[in-house]
């Protein structure tokens, strides 16, 4: 069995929405998460998508204020440690 090749960081990102939603292949999950549990650039930009998606869903779920989606998402990344603008 040969090793797949180490995914570069463009390749990465180019796939990280995939990723996160798992749509991709075993092997290439598996690829991606090698690269980011060694990758300081990608990793905390993973971090970010991932908590970004969380805060989003869990705003959807409460009840629908059509100017307070943003503000709830915002909130809940603050609150994860991310500083959105």
């Amino acid at each position: 069995m040969t090793m797949p090749p180490m995914l570069d960081c463009d390749s990465v990102m180019r796939q990280l929405w995939d990723f996160l939603d798992g749509e991709l292949d075993a092997d290439r999950i598996n690829a991606i998460q090698d690269h980011l549990k060694m990758c300081e650039r990608c990793h905390p930009h993973a971090e970010f998508e991932r908590t970004f998606l969380r805060a989003l869903a869990q705003a959807r779920r409460e009840p629908a204020n059509p100017g307070g989606l943003a503000a709830r998402v915002r909130n809940a990344l603050r609150e994860r440690g991310f500083s959105p603008a």
